[in-house]
């Protein structure tokens, strides 16, 4: 199948790396000094799909697997009934058979929640990539060749003011891919969600996926012109007496922008707060306050002159905020390579990995 979801790599090719990996766990697992009791595994080098392997490799229940991912992912059993809709019985009961079937404990139990014992951490490394190759599978399998449907996910503030502006171009250049564009806060879950590539913010935490961060973003104070002209500043002091506006979503905000330049926090700051930056943006070019702020996020308002910064590069603090997340299988993806090939050359340098 020649798939243009994926290229020639077929659906039964990576079912059977799927098994394949699944397979290469339970033997590492095996190989610990524990029993299994009677669970039997295959030879090196029998083949998983004949009706022999799949007789002698007996492999964990999927709702199991499932069950294990989602309370690892979200540290808490109720929570992770609340996304599979079961009940936290339910839940506990399948992360107990799993156990049972490895022989060993995959989660500390606490008060708060679960947390993973190193069995459990290298088992969900594992898993994690079995699941996102089924998912990729079962995608291409079920694709409509005569589409290929790019699906991003973005935080709020960079879909809306970096991406969405520039989406006119990759479509020019690419006008076979169709957009699906979803934002939120959110870290989806990408097979679940249906979900090629996540633009995500703030600081990297993914292990078992590829992380693509953005570089050259700096946070800079920012100020429309018709402010500037009221209000002159010379010198970081100079703004302890103004309007500050407080955005909740960047990793400098005004107490550590002061501290940096020596100086205390007035004792009222803020004149606004947003917890989104386009708002705070948007405030901003209003004249309603000073903004400390992305200038990778600002960079439509800096270029159209709404608003300037205020002191030069030395003043800057630079951050690492905007980073593009995906399953490795998704590497796979025509669409996703040519998306990102495109996004450097928008950015104008490449990616830190």
């Amino acid at each position: 199948m020649d798939s243009a979801q994926g290229g020639p790599l077929c659906a039964d090719s990576l079912v059977r790396s799927a098994l394949a990996i699944l397979k290469k766990s339970l033997y590492a697992e095996k190989n610990s000094a524990w029993s299994v009791g009677t669970l039997q595994y295959p030879q090196e080098g029998t083949d998983i799909m004949s009706s022999e392997g799949n007789r002698l490799l007996s492999l964990p229940p999927f709702k199991a697997i499932q069950a294990f991912e989602m309370a690892a992912r979200l540290g808490n059993v109720a929570r992770a009934a609340e996304q599979l809709d079961l009940t936290p019985s339910a839940v506990s009961h399948q992360i107990a058979n799993l156990e049972t079937l490895i022989g060993r404990p995959l989660f500390r139990r606490t008060a708060k929640g679960v947390t993973l014992t190193p069995c459990g951490e290298q088992y969900l490394r594992d898993v994690s990539g079995v699941l996102d190759t089924l998912a990729t599978a079962t995608q291409r399998a079920s694709s409509d060749l005569s589409q290929d449907c790019l699906r991003l996910h973005s935080s709020p503030s960079f879909g809306l003011l970096w991406l969405l502006p520039r989406l006119e171009a990759f479509q020019a250049s690419h006008p076979d891919i169709q957009i699906n564009l979803s934002c939120s806060y959110e870290a989806l879950h990408f097979s679940r969600d249906k979900v090629d590539l996540d633009i995500r913010h703030g600081v990297p935490n993914w292990n078992t996926l590829e992380v693509r961060t953005i570089r050259h973003e700096h946070v800079a104070v920012m100020a429309s012109p018709a402010l500037l002209q009221k209000q002159p500043i010379a010198a970081p002091h100079d703004l302890l007496t103004c309007n500050l506006i407080l955005s909740e979503a960047t990793l400098v905000q005004w107490p550590q922008w002061f501290a940096q330049q020596g100086l205390s926090l007035p004792e009222a700051p803020f004149s606004l707060s947003f917890d989104r930056s386009y708002m705070t943006l948007e405030a901003a070019s209003h004249g309603l306050g000073f903004a400390l702020e992305s200038t990778l996020l600002a960079r439509e308002y800096l270029e159209q002159g709404k608003l300037v910064s205020v002191f030069g590069a030395e003043f800057c603090s630079p951050v690492s905020a905007h980073h593009l997340v995906f399953p490795r299988s998704h590497s796979d993806f025509p669409r996703v390579r040519r998306f990102l090939a495109w996004l450097q050359q928008e950015l104008g340098h490449d990616f830190s990995y």
